[in-house]
Order: structure tokens, then C-alpha cells, then sequence
């Protein structure tokens, strides 16, 4: 079984990520994306999660990490998380892996691995870095619609701008909406004031010429 290379520490942040064993499409259907999300809202707590026994008058109690943003590609996800409790990252994330690949095998007949390994992690230790994975995790679903946007000084900025504020499947929407269900923005630096400050840095980042 592999084994994680870094340990993490309480009120400490970090980046998490990994996609699918061979790059394998991971969320086929919109259910698929819901059902992550949900189990990303549930799997954060300190109670044993019985999927079955779960319904709408859940109450999943005291939490074990602090969610800052999150973005679900089709065949990758990105967490930036905190750790709030001893072991808080270790236990989320082995909870919700396991719980979405339980789902995902049995919708879908297969058996085996779902994802590339151990999920993969970067401790975030320096302040400007931090503020960066916001818009490198928000921007991701710029790619769905233009790959190579990155490379490209004439790219359509308006065009992908209004994608990635209709993307589902991203914290953004609760950013732009001010309405937090997966995310607890309160424990994270406050680098947007309001909407509008997030917006426009996404809107920088996308006029940004190398």
C-alpha cells in the first residue's frame, strides 16, 4: 500500500489533489459531481459516516478541517484545505475517497482502484502562494472550453470569465453567491472583501501576459 511522504500539521494549510488511475474520467454524469459534493459536506466531521443511514436532518456535528476552496474537473479534483484537528486532513480524505469510490464502482459495475495513488498535497507555508491557489483552483474549468488558453495573448477573456462564474462544480459559486455550504472562508485569510474583489482578481489573472 502506498504511503504518504508528508504529515500535516494543525492549523496549517495545504493543497490537495489527484485524479483518476490512468487519467480515467472520475465524474461521468452530474449526479457523479453532486455526489462528490456531498460527500465532501458529510465527510467533515468528527462522527462515523454511515452513507445509508444518511438523510436531509443529517447533522454532521463538530468538523475536522477547514475548507477554503475546492474545483471537480472531470477526471481531477483540487481541495485547499486547513487543518483544524490532529490527523483532521487524514481522516477527511480517507472518508471521502473511499465513500465516492465505494459509490462510483458499484454505480458503474467496476471493481479496482479509482484514483492515481495517495492523493497528493502541498503545505502552503508562504502567505503569497496561498492567495494564488484561489484563483488557480477557480480558474481550472477555463480549460473545458479552451485548453491552451494559458498560451494564448489574443484568448477571450469575457467568453471565459462568464464559464468559470457559471461553473457548478467549484467553490466560486459560493464566493460570488456569499453563500458557504462545503467552504468555512472565515478560517482563511481574508484576501477578498467581497465578490467583486474576487472577481476582478480572476479577471487580472486571465489578462495576465508572460
Amino acid at each position: 500500500m502506498a504511503l504518504r511522504k508528508q504529515s500535516f500539521a494543525t492549523g496549517e494549510y495545504y493543497h490537495l489533489y489527484n485524479r483518476g488511475t490512468e487519467k480515467r474520467i472520475i465524474f461521468l454524469d452530474k449526479k457523479d459531481y453532486r455526489h462528490f459534493l456531498f460527500l465532501m459536506y458529510i465527510c467533515n466531521s468528527k462522527k462515523s459516516i454511515e452513507l445509508r443511514h444518511i438523510d436531509e436532518n443529517f447533522d454532521r456535528g463538530e468538523t475536522i478541517i477547514d475548507i477554503g476552496a475546492y474545483c471537480l474537473m472531470s477526471n481531477h479534483f483540487h481541495i485547499l484545505v486547513r487543518e483544524k484537528v490532529e490527523s483532521g486532513i487524514s481522516t477527511y480524505m480517507r472518508k471521502l475517497l473511499t465513500g465516492y469510490s465505494m459509490y462510483f464502482n458499484k454505480k458503474y459495475k467496476r471493481t479496482g482502484k479509482l484514483y492515481e495513488g495517495v492523493f497528493k498535497s502541498t503545505h502552503l507555508e508562504k502567505d503569497n502562494y496561498l492567495k494564488y491557489l484561489y484563483s488557480y483552483i477557480h480558474l481550472n474549468p477555463a480549460k473545458i472550453i479552451d485548453k491552451n488558453w494559458r498560451d494564448k495573448a489574443d484568448r477571450n477573456v469575457t467568453k471565459l470569465l462568464e464559464y468559470i462564474f457559471q461553473y457548478q462544480y467549484s467553490s466560486l459559486k459560493e464566493y460570488l453567491d456569499n453563500k458557504f455550504e462545503v467552504t468555512n472562508p472565515i478560517e482563511f485569510p481574508l484576501y477578498f472583501k467581497n465578490p467583486t474583489d474576487h472577481q476582478n482578481e480572476l479577471f487580472e489573472w486571465l489578462n495576465f501576459n508572460e
